[in-house]
């Protein structure tokens, strides 16, 4: 009977041993993404810092339609990565709107970031928030 138990035992530890290992693997690779991210690049700036940066200069410019525009579009993603990536989406409409002069944040502005900012694997969710709230994807198809 103990060489039962020690033989169970010392399989529950090795088994907590690899999920261990595997969350501190999955943690470092997320955490050194990050790392990666905040290197600053020639021009003295990392990529977050140019995010933040377009962020800033443009809130103004963001009225609540299009707020709840893009609050609606990354509705799909995890509510865990939903803050990040809105605020990483909200970054390259505010470069968008930065590079055209804008006025104000408006709806083509908003698409045209969130289709630039997000990954291709991601764009069928868009089509799909996108034909939900009928708008037409006509004039987006170059950049998807």
């Amino acid at each position: 009977m103990k060489d039962m138990l020690e033989g169970w035992f010392m399989w529950f530890i090795f088994f907590w041993v690899f999920v261990l290992m595997g969350s501190f693997a999955i943690g470092g690779f997320f955490m050194f993404r990050k790392f990666l991210k905040k290197l600053p690049k020639e021009d003295g700036k990392s990529d977050m810092d140019w995010e933040e940066h377009y962020v800033n200069e443009t809130i103004h410019l963001w009225q609540p339609d299009e707020k709840n525009l893009l609050a609606d579009l990354v509705s799909p993603v995890p509510e865990l990565f939903r803050d990040v990536a809105k605020h990483k989406i909200a970054g390259k409409i505010g470069e968008l709107a930065l590079k055209e002069e804008a006025e104000k944040i408006n709806q083509d502005l908003v698409i045209r970031g969130y289709i630039m900012a997000t990954p291709k694997r991601d764009h069928k969710f868009l089509r799909k928030k996108l034909a939900e709230r009928q708008i037409e994807t006509g004039p987006y198809e170059h950049l998807f």
